[in-house]
Formats: structure tokens, sequence, C-alpha cells
């Protein structure tokens, strides 16, 4: 007995429920041999049986191909990606959901490259730099935050800026919030 030269309608089936699943979603190989007609009892034995590239080399391979299809029909391109943003847009747009629209036209602005989302993250301990390095990098806060640092309350009162001694010494001086004194 040599191997069959064609499919039969059956392995077709099984391939078909193997790769594409049931009704109510992906099956098993012994449940997609039960769908395609076979045995009870040897639905499990044909499930592997069919799967066996030694056994069923065209079984096999048709269930490569349908595998191909299927990803060559839902492969995302940048074409297909845009156009089915506008779909959506346009739907959203039908049932005046605007925010749902925008979104949808955002992220094909994304998809074509019109927007970069860029993030800067910056490494590095305070314990690693030396003490001249902390100062400065203190005084230059200070001036960078200075026009905060001074602006006026609601009120009208000015918001006093800390003061940073040049020393690094540490003060003993007295804060006036202290409830000891």
């Amino acid at each position: 007995m040599g191997l069959p030269k064609r499919l039969t309608e059956m392995q077709k089936r099984f391939a078909e429920f193997v790769v594409f699943g049931g009704p109510d979603g992906p099956v098993s190989k012994t449940e997609a041999a039960l769908l395609a007609g076979y045995s009870p009892k040897r639905a499990a034995q044909e499930g592997s049986e069919l799967t066996n590239p030694r056994q069923c080399p065209l079984v096999v391979e048709y269930i490569g191909k349908l595998h191909d299809e299927r990803l060559q029909k839902h492969q995302v391109t940048y074409e297909r990606h845009v156009a089915e943003l506008d779909r959506i847009k346009q739907a959203a747009l039908k049932k005046s959901s605007f925010s749902s629209a925008v979104n949808a036209e955002v992220a094909r602005g994304k998809a074509a490259g019109l927007y970069i989302d860029r993030k800067i993250i910056k490494t590095g301990k305070l314990e690693d730099m030396s003490e001249q390095e902390l100062e400065a990098k203190m005084k230059q806060i200070l001036d960078d935050y200075a026009p905060l640092l001074n602006a006026k309350t609601v009120e009208g009162e000015a918001i006093e800026a800390p003061i940073v001694s040049e020393s690094s010494e540490p003060t003993d001086e007295v804060s006036s919030s202290d409830p000891q004194n």
C-alpha cells in the first residue's frame, strides 16, 4: 500500500477544523477528527495520525498551506492598518462619537509617522556626584526655577526662595516653625 495521491473530503475538513477551529472556537486534534466525521472510537488516533508527516504528508502539507493563507489574510500591513483606522473613524463620525473618531485619527497619524513619542531617561545617583558637582547642580536648579520660586501667591504674598549657603557645613539655624522654640 502506497501513499494516497490526493486528500479525501474528510481529511480536508479535518485540516480546516485544526486551522480555523469549530463553531465554538479552537479545537483539539481529537475534536477536529470528530467534527470531520471520523469514528468517535478512533478520533484521538486519527487526529494523531493525520498530523504525522510520515503517515499523512498531504494532510500536513494542506494544514501548512491553510496556516499560511490565514496568516496572509490577517497580516498587518501599513496600508491595511491605515485603511482600518479610517473605517473606524468614519463609523465613529456617523455615530457622532467624536472622541473615538479623534483617537482613530491620532492612531492613523502615529502609524504614518506624524507623531514622535520621545522619552528621555536619565540615570545617575546623587551619591555618585562629588560635593562640587552637587553644589553646582543645586545652583543650576535654583537658577532655572527662580521665576517659580519668586512668584506671587493668590493673596499677593511673595513666596520666599530657600537660602542656600555656599559652604557645605551644616548650620545651626533654628527654624521659626520649630515647636520647641
